[in-house]
């Protein structure tokens, strides 16, 4: 089952950096998922968020404000993954 994962941001260097990082985790462990950049602000103030950037697995943020570590998106994967 595909997952379809969000970076919610307006383009800053951080959203950059976490996209590359969740595109990379994606790629070395061969998840099945559909990586989405959010760069409307309004779509991202709809998500709820007072900090970007921000990551969302099947539209529920499961981080925000920073950018995660390769490790730490793995494991939200993962976690998402097991239920």
């Amino acid at each position: 089952m595909s997952m379809n994962i969000k970076v919610l941001g307006p383009g800053c260097p951080k959203c950059k950096t976490l996209e590359r990082a969740i595109r990379e985790v994606v790629e070395e462990n061969g998840f099945d998922a559909q990586i989405e950049k959010i760069e409307d602000i309004v779509k991202i103030m709809n998500y709820g968020i007072l900090a970007t950037p921000a990551m969302a697995i099947n539209e529920k943020v499961v981080a925000s404000g920073r950018v995660l570590s390769k490790e730490e998106i793995k494991n939200f994967i993962l976690k998402h993954l097991n239920g």
